[in-house]
């Protein structure tokens, strides 16, 4: 095919494609992940999922969809949730800090004026609540 014979709408389709192939591709990955992040399942239906997806991805992946997507959200939350309490737990070890530390540090800033009370008491909830 000569460039000449290129037409915008030809580019634009070809665009669309490639779009609706990075989605594919995207929702793959997430699938693929979901099912070796998903514990309760076997290993045996897991190599059978992906068996399926292979041989049959489009009807596979909108059947996982259906059948596990609560399942997947509630799974990825969980992984969230706990990166974000892995992540703040290496950052204070990291600083060497300890709650008391920090509970001092706030105190200090109640004397120095620079929190309100109100300020102290909900960031020392927090900081109790995360400890």
């Amino acid at each position: 095919m000569p460039l000449a014979d290129v037409t915008f709408g030809d580019i634009l389709l070809m665009v669309f494609e490639i779009f609706l192939f990075v989605v594919w591709i995207w929702i793959l990955f997430t699938i693929i992940t979901d099912l070796f992040r998903n514990h309760e399942m076997s290993g045996w239906l897991k190599a059978a999922w992906l068996v399926v997806l292979v041989f049959i991805p489009y009807l596979a992946a909108l059947v996982y969809l259906i059948v596990y997507g609560s399942d997947m959200r509630e799974r990825q939350l969980r992984a969230q949730a706990e990166a974000k309490h892995e992540a703040d737990h290496y950052i204070r070890a990291a600083a060497h800090t300890s709650p008391a530390d920090e509970l001092h540090k706030l105190h200090e800033l109640v004397e120095k004026g620079a929190l309100t009370e109100a300020e102290y008491d909900r960031a020392k909830q927090k900081l109790l609540a995360t400890a």
